[in-house]
């Protein structure tokens, strides 16, 4: 059974990643795809391996630049006429940078794109789901988010997700519009290769790791997309402001 049939998905950080094995399976499932990232080539690359599935178009856009927001949506309008589902994956990793030794510019340009980003993309896609009545928003926060266990500005941005995750909700709560979040535990991606772990704070990921059971092992990105596929689907349409965390029980 396709789960998301004919619904128009935008896909945030499409490209690699959990966002390109979100936008795999949704695909699968039925759904029009609005792929959304910064790599024309990569972008082209996965709009050729999903068209003998579904309908995809590609928008190459930076996080942070607004008018590039509004361009996602407007193209996706000219295309589909609507968007039923956002996912908002795009993101950069911090380092797992102390307080003590994150620069003012790189906690500005982390909670640019971790955060403000995310609020741009959810207010232009809620004046649209507005409209319809209904709408599926799914966040990709982190166990960062839920635990702090990882650099000061990556925390406090993934939780800040979640906060308004669940101030979403609360807007828009009993009616067809829902908002829900994912808190990936360490799932191999483009962001923690070994050697973006070796660019790392040595010392503070040593200590986030003495409150984590890394022996549990990760989780793919396909794990992810099973749960972002759950929470966008009717299968969830009595869940709303909510968490989950994919971690393999690694914060237990």
């Amino acid at each position: 059974m396709k789960r998301l049939d004919e619904k128009v998905a935008i896909i945030t950080g499409a490209s690699a990643g959990i966002g390109k094995a979100t936008a795999e399976l949704f695909a699968e499932h039925g759904a029009k795809i609005v792929a959304v990232g910064r790599n024309a080539d990569r972008l082209a690359a996965l709009a050729a391996e999903l068209s003998t599935q579904t309908e995809v178009i590609t928008v190459q856009a930076e996080a942070l630049n607004r008018d590039h927001t509004r361009n996602v949506f407007a193209r996706a309008l000219e295309a589909f006429g609507t968007v039923d589902i956002l996912v908002n994956n795009a993101g950069i990793a911090d380092k797992h940078r102390p307080a003590l030794r994150t620069p003012d510019e790189f906690w500005d340009e982390v909670i640019g794109i971790d955060l403000t980003s995310v609020f741009h993309y959810c207010k232009d896609a809620l004046e649209i789901m507005v409209k319809n009545g209904s709408g599926a928003i799914v966040n990709v926060s982190s166990i960062g988010g839920v635990y702090a266990n990882s650099g000061v500005a990556y925390s406090t941005a993934k939780a800040g997700e979640i906060a308004m995750t669940r101030n979403i909700a609360l807007q828009y709560a009993g009616t067809d519009i829902r908002c829900n979040a994912i808190a990936p535990g360490p799932t191999p991606t483009e962001l923690n290769t070994p050697e973006m772990i070796a660019t790392f704070d040595q010392e503070f990921m040593e200590i986030c790791g003495r409150h984590t059971d890394m022996s549990v092992g990760f989780s793919d990105a396909r794990d992810q997309a099973n749960a972002i596929l759950f929470l966008a689907s009717d299968d969830a349409r009595c869940i709303t402001g909510q968490t989950i965390v994919v971690d393999r029980g690694m914060c237990l």
